[in-house]
């Protein structure tokens, strides 16, 4: 259980990552991920990483500059400018369904228009998950120059849509249903120079 603890990653590295070790036991057709982020990086950056042997950009969560959040699906993006705010920590939600390619998108809580993308497509299970680097292979072919500095916090991934109420809760550590992984039952390595701090 990591509530009150975060993810500190102290400086660029080509390296340094927290791997998710969550096993997955099937194909992804819908999925949230949320995450907490801090930082004052004004380069781009990597933040959540889900890639499979046959697509490094199934699902990943990117930011290329203060304002600006980029949402991957199968290799495939959407942009979604949000206010910028240096000086405090920014909570994304971004969830994604098969069946209509319709991505939701929550910026502190506030959910941003829907737009959509990659309908019909479906995630490979056998996954290697990242915080704080993009994968540009299976596990690696990391770029420091997209490795994230700042400190990470409350990361949850489910198998389904979520409500906005939802969403609230997973901003307080506290969420309406059980994720595939969350932060009261976070399962991880760190590689690298990453430290886990109250």
């Amino acid at each position: 259980d990591l509530q009150g603890s975060v993810f500190v990653f102290p400086k660029e590295s080509p390296t340094a990552h927290v791997q998710v070790t969550a096993k997955l036991e099937r194909p992804l057709n819908n999925f949230t991920v949320c995450l907490r982020s801090f930082t004052d990086l004004t380069r781009p950056y990597g933040l959540f990483s889900y890639a499979t042997k046959k697509q490094s950009n199934d699902v990943l969560l990117f930011k290329p500059k203060p304002g600006l959040y980029e949402f991957h699906v199968g290799g495939k993006f959407l942009l979604f400018t949000v206010p910028q705010s240096l000086e405090e920590s920014e909570h994304v939600c971004a969830s994604w369904e098969s069946t209509t390619g319709i991505v939701r998108f929550w910026f502190n809580g506030k959910p941003w228009p829907r737009k959509g993308l990659q309908r019909g497509y479906t995630m490979g299970a056998l996954a290697s998950i990242v915080l704080g680097q993009d994968q540009d292979s299976f596990g690696g072919g990391f770029d420091t120059q997209q490795s994230f500095v700042g400190e990470i916090l409350s990361v949850y991934l489910w198998d389904t849509g979520i409500s906005s109420s939802g969403v609230t809760a997973a901003m307080y550590d506290s969420p309406e249903q059980t994720p595939i992984f969350g932060w009261r039952n976070f399962p991880y390595k760190i590689v690298g120079e990453v430290y886990l701090k109250p």
